[in-house]
């Protein structure tokens, strides 16, 4: 009777399967909707821009093909493919009246968008290393910063997080999803995903919470621990020009570190519960769109060399003739 009763309920929850979610976005009237529209679609061209600028400029001058500048420019490229899950699809719901999106895309937005998230605290651990290396080991940096090992670190850095986040993507789009099925997010956020779901599993909300508290404080911590080391070298540093240098460089590294982890940290690591929705969308406002943008600006306007190198791709805009 038992057995009955499991497949009366499993073919119950397949009728009722939804195929599509809607996104609540950010509940305004029509008017105030076409303003965001025209404020994010400004951002996100920014945003593509000044990160193109940075790829295209460690592509095209020689003098920035080191591990520096490779890094850099993977990490601008990364960014570009971050904003480019996401933003799209906002800006097509603030001209929608329906807002929906089918559950497979909503599942590839989470994944890609999260995957490409990961990566983006791997890289930044990554920079970190490199820096650490070149100030605290300047006589072994080229022998261990070399070719090889850079292309490997740049290779880890793209495909781990494409990796590891198979494992909590498929453990939630697994779940039943029999009703409701309005977001009240602008993406396919995992935790009011699981809130959706008919089919309470804990397991699952453990794993994903340990997922993201281990990656999260890891990747944090790691990167810390390489820039105290870097911080005490610089100290050590007798010359006032060579210390100021150090400091500079470090210092635009820093910045992104504590925007992207800062609003990571209180979105997914604090306790959910204690977060009202409004203010979650903020903070993933801030994470995933507002640190995309000035990531350029940041590494851009304290560094020299890369002030000149973009000097020159807009001269090659400009006249491509001369290329």
């Amino acid at each position: 009777m038992d057995s009955e009763n499991r497949n009366i309920s499993d073919i119950e929850n397949m009728a009722n399967s939804i195929s599509y979610f809607i996104l609540l976005g950010l509940p305004s009237n029509q008017e105030i909707q076409m303003v965001y529209f025209v404020v994010f679609a400004m951002t996100y061209m920014l945003t593509l821009i000044g990160n193109a600028a940075i790829v295209c400029a460690v592509r095209w001058d020689r003098h920035l093909h080191i591990p520096m500048y490779i890094l850099l420019g993977n990490f601008s490229l990364l960014e570009i493919c971050y904003v480019t899950t996401t933003v799209p699809n906002m800006l097509a719901n603030f001209l929608s009246e329906t807002k929906t999106i089918t559950f497979v895309a909503c599942f590839v937005q989470f994944y890609f968008f999260f995957s490409f998230g990961c990566d983006e605290g791997f890289f930044l651990c990554i920079m970190a290393f490199d820096r650490y290396l070149a100030i605290c080991r300047p006589l072994h940096y080229p022998t261990i910063m070399t070719t090889q090992l850079c292309t490997g670190l740049v290779a880890f850095g793209w495909s781990c997080g494409l990796i590891v986040l198979l494992i909590p993507v498929g453990l939630i789009s697994q779940l039943s999803y029999c009703g409701p099925n309005i977001i009240d997010h602008f993406i396919c956020d995992p935790v009011p995903l699981m809130a959706l779901s008919c089919s309470k599993s804990q397991t699952t909300k453990i794993i994903y919470s340990t997922f993201n508290t281990v990656f999260v404080v890891g990747t944090f911590i790691f990167i810390l621990v390489s820039y105290a080391l870097v911080i005490l070298s610089v100290l050590q540093i007798p010359s006032a020009a060579g210390k100021s240098k150090a400091f500079s460089t470090c210092a635009s590294h820093l910045a992104v570190v504590i925007l992207f982890f800062g609003s990571v940290m209180t979105m997914y690591v604090l306790p959910g519960s204690e977060q009202p929705v409004e203010f979650q969308k903020v903070v993933t406002l801030i994470y995933s769109v507002i640190t995309p943008l000035f990531n350029p600006l940041i590494y851009s306007l304290r560094n020299k060399d890369m002030k000149a190198a973009l000097k020159k791709v807009l001269v090659i805009i400009k006249n491509p003739q001369k290329t």
